[in-house]
């Protein structure tokens, strides 16, 4: 990797974080984070704002192009 962080938008799924980045709440709180982690797009991950595969059971969709 260049150095630079990453996201990925999966289809149907979480953004995958990967590389040198800080993840902070909105009080300024740094989140304990590994090295590539997923964050919760469907909104009913009960370990927000991480994923919990929970989009997998209530069959959440959305598919994000770049355009």
């Amino acid at each position: 990797m260049s150095g630079k962080g990453k996201i990925k938008v999966n289809d149907n799924g979480p953004l995958l974080v990967t590389g040198d980045v800080e993840l902070i709440d909105a009080e300024g709180n740094v989140f304990e984070t590994k090295k590539a982690f997923s964050i919760c797009r469907c909104g009913q991950s009960s370990n927000k704002p991480f994923c919990d595969g929970t989009h997998k059971k209530i069959g959440f969709e959305s598919e994000v192009i770049a355009k």
